[in-house]
């Protein structure tokens, strides 16, 4: 695929947030960037056929713990970014700190480049209004959360940021990937990365497995970005076993009641309270038609399937505690945690209240998901707080290496890790340039 003589200057397994942000900061710093997509890069329709082709295929996007609690990731280029709610909460700061890790400098020039604000009032529809004044009435600081969105984009009535956005009204990695592209990197999607390769412990390149046939490409630094699943996976077959064990998935619920209101296709996760002391978050969540039956489904509500338009919905994401491991080939193990479902429980009593108070009636609860899977190659433990592994010039970004529970969305803070490990590799290669050129001109 590659010649071994520097080819490329840095590869970057996986085009999520962290991925795509490492791929376009570099090939703007003008490297050489071989950018690697297990999934496809259709472009995005909005339909649920698409959706479920990227996060809906058991085994590879849909996986399955303990007692049927499934997590969903998407795989495809910009990852889970193409179906994420698209709410831009403010990293961990202080845990990141005590860590090592500083990345204020580059949240800040993040939101600089990304539109990052509340929606707009005409794109917050009549089921998130009448939860958001249920709430407000019963004492919560219920508000508008920061979304990355171009709303003049955006399209009121419209219930397809579940399904991929086809207006390109929200902003996804594939934004960066895009500009990576534009400014020389080469982008390859359906490219299964298998391992890395390493000589005298040095990363050197990669195997991975496209249409069938393996392909080996080579440059002087590898990032893993693959996700907290496809990441220590990678990690495992490459001579690091230690990664995989102890992670998070911020296991959730949503809280379905059918009102006198007419909606049901609205901008989901417009308006919520983080309950910080009581471990979870709660918002409004719309879901496409299809969505919603399949959640009610799954726990025999076959008597609310025709109620889609009129339900109103809650979800509630708790912080949950570390454990499990992961197999091999990617399989999850893990239970709920009796402390982390007890968060759960407790937050479903909050929203049941809110729901009846706005006139919700036959209130249901889903069945435990989980999303946001990571701390599985954790700073201080797989890799330093320079994203650097055991393995000279292999690096990791994305959701897998942040070392603690959290229980909040992380793309603000991925894109962010994003920036600061392309800022320190660009400026390595620079320093190692220049010392070079005065060593030469010494000799000359």
């Amino acid at each position: 695929m590659a010649q071994k003589n520097g080819k490329y200057d840095l590869i970057v397994v996986g085009s999520g947030p962290g991925g795509a942000t490492v791929a376009r900061e570099a090939a703007l710093k003008g490297k050489k960037v071989l950018l690697l997509e297990r999934g496809s890069a259709d472009p995005i329709t909005g339909s649920p056929v698409q959706a479920a082709s990227m996060m809906g295929i058991p085994g590879q996007s849909m996986l399955f713990t303990y007692k049927g609690l499934s997590m969903v990731r998407g795989i495809g280029a910009g990852g889970s970014s193409v179906f994420y709610y698209a709410t831009a909460f403010e990293p961990p700061y202080a845990m990141l700190k005590s860590h090592g890790v500083d990345i204020r400098e580059d949240v800040e020039a993040v939101k600089s480049e990304i539109p990052i604000a509340p929606l707009d009032d005409r794109l917050i529809g009549p089921m998130a209004r009448r939860i958001a004044n249920s709430a407000t009435e019963l004492g919560y600081d219920w508000n508008k959360l920061p979304k990355y969105v171009f709303q003049d984009k955006c399209q009121p009535g419209c219930d397809r940021c579940n399904l991929g956005c086809p207006h390109g009204a929200k902003w996804t990695a594939r934004n960066f990937i895009e500009q990576a592209v534009e400014t020389g990197a080469k982008f390859i999607p359906r490219a299964r990365v298998r391992r890395v390769l390493t000589e005298g412990g040095k990363a050197v390149g990669v195997a991975f497995t496209r249409r069938g046939t393996e392909h080996k490409a080579y440059a002087d630094c590898v990032v893993l970005s693959a996700g907290g699943i496809g990441t220590p996976e990678v990690l495992r077959a490459s001579g690091i076993p230690e990664a995989g064990y102890d992670y998070f998935f911020d296991p959730l619920i949503a809280v379905f009641g059918p009102a006198d209101v007419k909606g049901g296709a609205e901008f989901p996760m417009a308006m919520g309270v983080h309950m910080e002391d009581e471990g979870y978050l709660m918002t409004d969540m719309t879901l496409p038609r299809l969505l919603y039956q399949a959640f009610a489904s799954q726990v025999l509500r076959f008597d609310r399937l025709a109620a889609h338009s009129k339900t109103l919905t809650i979800m509630v994401k708790a912080k949950d505690s570390l454990g499990g491991r992961l197999t091999d080939s990617g399989g999850v193990r893990k239970h709920l945690d009796p402390t982390d479902a007890a968060k759960l429980a407790k937050g479903y009593e909050r929203a049941k209240g809110i729901l009846k108070n706005a006139g919700a009636k036959h209130i249901f609860k889903s069945w435990y998901i989980a999303a946001h899977p990571g701390g599985t190659a954790k700073i201080g433990d797989v890799v330093d707080s320079d994203l650097k592994t055991k393995i000279d010039n292999l690096y990791v970004c994305d959701c897998s290496v942040i070392p603690e529970p959290w229980g909040l969305p992380p793309t603000l803070t991925l894109l962010a890790l994003g920036r600061r490990l392309a800022r320190q590799l660009t400026a390595g290669a620079a320093k190692a340039a220049t010392k070079k050129k005065k060593g030469d001109e010494k000799a000359a």
